[in-house]
């Protein structure tokens, strides 16, 4: 689809005449079915702008269908401190703000190197906390990102690789809700080609250019490296590898809302503690080898411990499929990073270690 003109997005000349920026059909026709989805339509959206060509452009269709929808716009810029060029980065996204008239609003991170995570996940844990701090400050709930159909992808297969649940490899929702915040991914169903043309119609129409991350070339990052090693050899032996991964993704959400419902029943007939903190080893018990993991993994994570290692969980399950009904027998302290699972009196109890 060839990008079309619009009125509703502007640039101003040096004389302070008024000039139309370019919109892709696409991009805009996605933004505004998923601003319509919202439950609740926000009166002010912000969108996470980078500099890069995709954020930049969701900011350009934000500033221009939005607002048809009664949504102010703001953006927010996030700066790492990671490349030698992220001042320039910080006033080229400036520059996009002035070219587009919208509010602009910067936090600046250091990101934390010595966490065991990788610098790719500090980076991204560092950039939420930025953008949830953005946006509790100024009252806004809503932040706009531009992953797309190539990120979705790209996340799947190296959620795969890493050998992750049913959950993980449903990847990046559409909606999701992190530290009081709710960020849309609009162009999620959208191949990136359709955000570079468009980028390509901006700059021809404005001057104004996106800028240049060299990471995301660099195959010394796990993402870059699937990107430059092993996506070419995709795409030479199954060009519409994109499509199909993430249409496997929607599968596996599909899939995972299911068994959440399961196992949001299972744990109801549990007898759970009024806190949801413990439940029956012997109603537990009752039900069947693949359930009482399921829920298990439910209990944990509505109790804020994170998930066990498949062999820490096989390890969990061993012994509590070997206590007495009753829990009698003995008692059970198994130690969680951070968290303490017991067993006494024939009830299962999770709690954070003292």
């Amino acid at each position: 689809m060839t990008a079309r003109q619009t009125p509703d997005a502007t640039h101003r000349d040096e004389a302070g005449a008024v000039h139309p920026l370019p919109l892709s059909s696409d991009l805009a026709a996605a933004l505004r079915r998923a601003l319509l989805a919202l439950p609740e339509r926000p009166a002010r959206i912000a969108v996470a702008v980078s500099g890069g060509a995709d954020s930049a452009m969701l900011a350009v269709h934000a500033a221009a269908v939005a607002p048809e929808l009664g949504i102010g716009v703001a953006l927010f810029h996030v700066h790492h401190g990671l490349q030698a060029d992220a001042d320039e980065w910080g006033r080229q996204v400036d520059a996009l703000a002035a070219l587009l008239g919208l509010p602009l609003s910067e936090a600046r991170v250091e990101v934390e190197l010595a966490t065991g995570k990788g610098i790719e996940a500090a980076a991204r844990d560092a950039r939420y906390a930025a953008l949830a701090q953005l946006a509790h400050a100024q009252g806004t709930t809503h932040v706009l990102l531009a992953h797309h159909r190539n990120d979705q992808a790209e996340t799947v297969l190296l959620r795969l690789l890493r050998g992750t649940g049913l959950a993980g490899m449903a990847a990046m929702a559409p909606v999701s809700r992190r530290d009081g915040v709710v960020y849309v991914r609009p162009w999620l169903e959208l191949d990136r080609e359709t955000i570079l043309r468009a980028a390509d119609a901006v700059r021809d129409a404005s001057g104004w250019r996106p800028v240049q991350d060299p990471t995301n070339a660099d195959p010394r990052y796990t993402r870059a490296a699937l990107r430059e090693l092993l996506a070419p050899v995709l795409d030479a032996r199954w060009p519409g590898w994109r499509a199909i991964v993430a249409r496997h993704a929607r599968h596996m959400a599909q899939a995972a809302e299911i068994l959440d419902e399961v196992a949001r029943e299972d744990f109801a007939a549990l007898d759970p503690g009024a806190d949801g903190a413990s439940f029956s080893l012997q109603a537990w018990r009752g039900l069947s080898e693949a359930r009482q993991a399921h829920v298990l993994r439910h209990w944990l994570e509505r109790n804020g411990a994170r998930m066990p290692t498949d062999a820490r969980m096989r390890d969990l399950l061993r012994q509590l499929r070997g206590l007495h009904s009753l829990g009698h027998d003995r008692q059970l302290r198994v130690e969680q990073a951070g968290h303490v699972i017991r067993c006494h009196r024939g009830r299962v109890w999770v709690e954070p270690r003292g």
